[in-house]
């Protein structure tokens, strides 16, 4: 049986570490190097090839994310598995809009991990339970909360780079009524940040940009 070979990439030497050990225990699987930012990662996928990456987000210089979406793009065979302690929705969705196969958190038990990364070898997507939770509960748009007309025109001119004053400035609305504003969108959208606003609003539909 060919060994999936597996690339770890963290920025903690501890965490590589003991990843290493641990994946040591699976006589199928075979680490063939360790990067600890994004750059490197992207050298050594190029380099080795790896069936799987096992990739953290938030890395020095270039992300987890940015580095998944280059090497999805230059090496599309090579499965990236997001192993992260974030889990907040927009990190989950930017991951898996990048094209990451997975997403586990580093507290997800040694044999969870290791059927992930079989998984992902084998091209079959995998969330935990946890994260698929909040995914799906953040591209399910609930009738109630639809975005009214104003609240779709201030984030229309967010997604085109508006600062909150020349939102307010544009609509003849003062500041104060843009952060208001923007505090139900991301609550009716159940995200925590513009960019997070404006890729779900993207995705629904609720707005196109104009080219």
């Amino acid at each position: 049986m060919t060994a999936i070979r597996v690339l770890i990439v963290d920025d903690h030497p501890v965490v590589r570490t003991g990843l290493r050990g641990m994946l040591a225990g699976a006589p199928d699987l075979e680490i063939i190097g360790e990067a600890a930012d994004g750059e490197e990662a992207i050298l050594l996928a190029r380099r080795y090839q790896p069936a799987v990456i096992l990739m953290d987000l938030r890395l020095p210089g270039l992300d987890g994310v940015a580095a998944t979406a280059r090497i999805k793009q230059e090496l599309p065979a090579v499965q990236v598995l997001i192993l992260t302690t974030y889990d907040s929705d927009s990190d989950i969705l930017r991951a898996i809009e990048a094209g990451a196969i997975g997403y586990l958190l580093k507290d997800t038990p040694r044999d969870e991990l290791f059927r992930a990364i079989r998984a992902a070898a084998a091209g079959k997507p995998l969330l935990t339970p946890a994260v698929a939770t909040r995914l799906l509960h953040r591209v399910r748009a609930p009738a109630d909360a639809a975005l009214s007309g104003r609240e779709i025109e201030v984030l229309a001119l967010v997604a085109r780079g508006g600062s909150n004053k020349e939102v307010a400035r544009s609509l003849a609305i003062s500041d104060a009524t843009v952060k208001t504003h923007l505090i139900h969108i991301f609550q009716k959208l159940g995200v925590a940040d513009r960019t997070a606003a404006v890729t779900v609003a993207l995705e629904r539909g609720i707005f196109r940009l104009e080219t």
